[in-house]
């Protein structure tokens, strides 16, 4: 069993790369249009998805604009959200948190690079417009892409889920 939780796991991490980097251009800055952010809902699924999608965010992060920063708030962030949403499980929060964390989280670094001040006017209206451009981003791709996803493993795997 242990076996299958390390690979699911893995499969997971390499998946978030392989959605994430190809689009790199589109997968970082103040619109972020990520597939790979359909993954964070398999915690509620999948307890190894937690690490899962914390390591393939933190690798896709390697190539990132925003350098260490993204690689150790935004990675850190996605950790954050997938304990959440395993947590939450059973509630529609599971859906909500990666969306929540992202918006608010991210988009306090994404500003700052925006704007080159911290919690200055023009640092806020660009939070701001980040915040919204991110949840809407995510939204997107967390209820499009991750509900469908959940939705298609448990009937795969009705039996366990």
């Amino acid at each position: 069993m242990l076996t299958k939780h390390l690979v699911r796991g893995g499969v997971i991490a390499a998946l978030y790369v392989i959605l994430t980097v190809p689009l790199a251009s589109l997968a970082f800055g103040p619109i972020q249009i990520r597939p790979a952010e359909a993954l964070t809902v398999l915690p509620i699924l999948f307890p190894e998805a937690i690490p899962g999608v914390f390591i393939g965010c933190l690798l896709a992060n390697t190539i990132s604009m925003f350098g260490w920063i993204d690689i150790v708030f935004g990675s850190s962030i996605t950790l954050l959200a997938a304990i959440v949403t395993r947590l939450t499980r059973k509630t529609v929060f599971a859906f909500l948190s990666p969306v929540i964390f992202n918006a608010v989280l991210i988009s306090t670094y994404v500003a700052w690079f925006i704007t080159d001040e911290w919690f200055s006017t023009t640092y806020w209206v660009a939070y701001g417009q980040t915040a919204v451009s991110i949840a809407i981003s995510q939204a997107i791709v967390v209820f499009g892409l991750g509900v469908p996803l959940i939705a298609w493993l448990r009937k795969v795997y009705l039996h366990e889920y």
